[in-house]
């Protein structure tokens, strides 16, 4: 059997290793378009805070860890595939047959409309290539301008902070990570930024870009304000790499459609982390989730399939933490609550701290907590495991921090733990 794999992201290498644990006698082949081993995006703030060499940021440490596991990497990019043949066209040319097929080409940034997007000194964080660009200009009492304060961009936040430059972030939305907290806790996360020395300007947009003096550039934004940046940070969002096939009979929207075998309309290609469209566990609908945790799992369930090891795909629990400069933010499941369910919010604004329980009847669906770590596993436990929690919803409902008590009232039959905020 030759599995093919196209990606070397987590997705991709989760995928591979464990294909060769199942399947020790079949041929794998992963297919990456950047010239670096692979490595994580994830570690690319602790690049820039040099906490870690480029090395550091890659998957796996031991150069020969891929050949000692018989998995060839091939560094190049694949323009076309022909799912009748079962072959793929690569960038140089060359020609990859396969038996079974693994997408995980993961996303790519999106560049807003912005006039003069375009212009040097302007870059995504989203490769080691952009690290080393961002890294040359990020010097310290530079100018730096951060657009987007979603998940991504708060990630690059602390670690632009930490190399004290002058940092200005831009937020069209009315909050700080508004796809992943309320209005209180994503206000609470702009307050303790701004606490910080931290600029940040929530409902504006970036207007226009303009060369300044020098390499500079000139900032226009759509209240009047001109500021003046060394550098500029695009993080407005990804989308999902499925150009390469159009064409190619493979079913998508977002990203490849599969089903909970994270297999696509073609019987042979499936799909895995943020390029698949796969199952939300809380929702049960088919959406993209460009998490790590999403893509880890993806590409173990992916590659037990390939190998004709049946395994259901249950859904991926919609799970974010943040560290923003010190301040940890979590969220879980539909934070943001169910049609005809009831909710609980406790805040501490001085301490900026706050919790969020979202219910529907008496099982926990959603969850936010600002500044509180000590039941962070146990809240996404109650989500994934819909445990009925009976007459201690009502009692969350008055105190939502006594979530631990909850859960082990309704595992173990005890809990008497104080609270938390």
């Amino acid at each position: 059997m030759k599995h093919v794999i196209i990606g070397a992201g987590p997705s991709g290498v989760i995928a591979a290793e464990t294909l060769r644990k199942v399947d020790p006698t079949s041929s794998i082949i992963m297919i990456g378009d950047e010239p670096e081993p692979p490595y994580s995006r994830m570690a690319l703030p602790y690049y820039l805070i040099n906490k870690i060499d480029e090395s550091g940021t890659y998957l796996r440490k031991d150069a020969a860890h891929y050949g000692n596991k018989e998995i060839d990497v091939i560094r190049d990019r694949v323009s076309k595939i022909d799912t009748k043949s079962k072959c793929l066209s690569l960038k140089n040319n060359d020609k990859v047959d396969y038996d079974k097929l693994l997408i995980a080409t993961g996303s790519h940034p999106v560049s807003p409309p912005i006039e003069g997007i375009g212009l040097p000194g302007i870059h995504s964080c989203w490769t080691l290539e952009d690290g080393r660009n961002i890294v040359n200009r990020a010097q310290p009492g530079a100018n730096v301008i951060l657009m987007g304060a979603g998940f991504i961009g708060c990630i690059i936040l602390e670690a632009l902070a930490l190399r004290k430059v002058n940092l200005t972030v831009i937020e069209m939305g009315d909050r700080m990570v508004p796809r992943m907290m309320d209005q209180t806790a994503g206000n609470l996360i702009k307050d303790w930024c701004k606490k910080k020395g931290v600029a940040v300007h929530t409902s504006t947009r970036v207007d226009a870009i303009e060369k300044g003096s020098g390499d500079s550039l000139k900032v226009k934004l759509d209240n009047g304000e001109v500021l003046d940046a060394d550098l500029v940070i695009s993080a407005t969002g990804v989308a999902a790499n499925i150009q390469f096939l159009e064409g190619s009979g493979l079913e998508t929207d977002f990203g490849v459609l599969v089903n909970d075998r994270l297999q696509s309309n073609i019987p042979d290609i499936y799909a895995a982390g943020d390029v698949c469209q796969g199952k939300d566990f809380s929702t049960g609908e088919y959406t993209v989730q460009a998490i790590q945790p999403t893509a880890a799992d993806h590409g173990r369930i992916a590659a037990m399939n390939m190998s004709g090891k049946d395994t259901a795909h249950q859904g991926c629990v919609n799970m974010n933490v943040l560290d923003t400069m010190g301040l940890i933010s979590s969220s879980y499941g539909l934070w943001m609550g169910v049609d005809g369910g009831e909710s609980v919010h406790l805040c501490d604004n001085d301490r900026y701290r706050y919790i969020s329980l979202q219910f529907e009847d008496d099982i926990l669906v959603g969850a936010q907590a600002l500044g509180l770590t000590q039941h962070v596993g146990v809240l996404r436990g109650l989500i994934q495991t819909k445990l009925k929690l009976g007459k201690w919803k009502n009692h969350l409902l008055k105190d939502p921090t006594r979530i631990m008590e909850a859960y082990l009232a309704n595992t173990q039959a005890i809990g008497h733990n104080a609270g938390v905020i």
